[in-house]
């Protein structure tokens, strides 16, 4: 018996095909998701309806006979309008999305709300400001929600409460909205059946931090640093906490975890990248991506005196601030320790978040492509945190969250600390 997951980033979109006694990967697909929809320069927009035949055209692939239910998830915050039909009336408004660090009154839209830009009630509250919102849209919700409807059959969504606060404004004690909203859809926090597709049950799509938690196996004692274009550190917590650069987003089931976000993460390592790539065009060479070349330069030592702050798109609470490189000498000014600074730099911005929770948490976990393919990065995470880094064996962590998650919908498991047992971990 197997589950699948559907995973809607931001760059790709991929599935896995998961055992649900051994926890191994059976299939893995993926495509690009490079939908994007020219707009103005704040706006970061995609296609909804191409990212759903996508969506399609990975869950045919992955589908066979011992297929016992399909999971979701996707990159949060952002959100698509839907009329009486469920079909997209608008392109995806991002999590990258500006228009909520425009002006207005004597602030943001964002500021405004007491919220963050790319988060969707704020996305809503500036295009209903502006009255651009589609004029046949009776609802919205993320992507993800959005592709699971649809592949159950659904005239509505069912929004998870991982994916319902992450909009903002949304009262995690209580699990409800703080405003009343008409385009807001109903809510649930467990695993919800929504329908069929092809005979197989599709459960509530879950916001992908969420889903990348349960996918790397955390629970209570665990810390999980997730690296990507983004990157996030999150761990388990009993109750709500309020603390410098951490929110607390529900998980599921009652169940709460602590996330503090990066808006560049492992981004900032790529920016770094293409600043080597533009002086070697600008020396008349043409060159490959160098991260392999930046790796070797590296050697086995990982001190430097550089100090840098990697904190290029600011932060959701001040967007203004920019990263900075600090302390460099003539025995350092070299490509060698900018590429350790950066890495540093990234380890350390996630590592203050975790502190300033106050938890002590006793095993690391990573997640996503961005340690995954850096061996470098994953010995000065680990060193930063001070406990040995494990690295789960399935690659596409928040695919397989879905696929577990679903598990648990489906009567496979119980319940989520039961489902999570069957996730491995490669030896370093």
């Amino acid at each position: 018996m197997n589950t699948i997951g559907l995973d809607i980033g931001t760059t790709s979109i991929c599935g896995v095909r998961i055992n649900a006694e051994s926890g191994k990967s059976e299939k893995t697909v993926s495509a690009k998701n490079d939908f994007w929809i020219d707009g103005a320069p704040f706006e970061r927009l995609q296609d909804a309806e191409k990212i759903f035949d996508t969506v399609l055209s990975l869950a045919n692939e992955l589908k066979d006979e011992n297929t016992a239910a399909i999971g979701i998830t996707g990159q949060m915050h952002g959100i698509v309008y839907l009329d009486k039909s469920l079909r997209a009336v608008s392109p995806l408004f991002t999590w990258q999305d500006g228009r909520g660090n425009l002006p207005y009154k004597n602030g943001t839209y964002a500021s405004f709300l007491n919220s963050f830009t790319g988060y969707g009630n704020v996305t809503h509250f500036y295009n209903e400001t502006n009255k651009i919102i589609p004029e046949n849209a009776v609802l919205y919700c993320t992507i993800h929600d959005y592709a699971a409807a649809r592949l159950a059959g659904r005239k509505s969504p069912v929004m998870h409460v991982s994916d319902a606060s992450s909009l903002g404004g949304f009262d995690i004690k209580n699990n409800k909205f703080a405003v009343e909203n008409p385009f807001l859809p109903e809510t649930t926090d467990t695993a919800e059946k929504l329908g069929e597709w092809h005979g197989i049950p599709v459960y509530t799509a879950i916001g992908d931090n969420q889903a990348s938690f349960i996918g790397s196996g955390c629970n209570d004692g665990c810390v999980l640093v997730n690296i990507g274009t983004g990157s996030q550190v999150s761990f388990s917590v009993n109750e709500p906490i309020t603390a410098d650069g951490l929110e607390t987003r529900p998980l599921s089931d009652g169940k709460f975890i602590a996330v503090g976000s990066s808006l560049c993460g492992g981004r900032a390592y790529a920016v770094l990248e293409g600043f080597f790539e533009k002086v070697l065009k600008m020396c008349g060479v043409s060159q490959e991506p160098l991260y392999e070349k930046m790796a070797d330069e590296i050697g086995e030592t990982y001190k430097t005196g550089i100090s840098f702050d990697t904190r290029l798109c600011g932060t959701r609470k001040m967007p203004e601030i920019r990263g900075s490189i600090k302390n460099i000498s003539t025995e350092n000014f070299t490509p060698r320790d900018m590429i350790l600074g950066c890495m540093h730099g990234i380890a350390n911005e996630l590592y203050c978040l975790y502190k300033s929770g106050g938890t002590n948490c006793t095993k690391l976990i990573a997640s996503g492509n961005g340690i995954r393919k850096n061996r470098h990065l994953q010995n000065i995470t680990e060193n930063t945190f001070g406990m040995k880094l494990h690295i789960p064996s399935l690659c596409e962590e928040a695919a397989a969250g879905a696929a577990i998650f679903a598990m648990t919908g489906c009567g496979i498991y119980k319940n989520l600390e039961t489902a999570e047992r069957i996730i491995q971990y490669d030896l370093r």
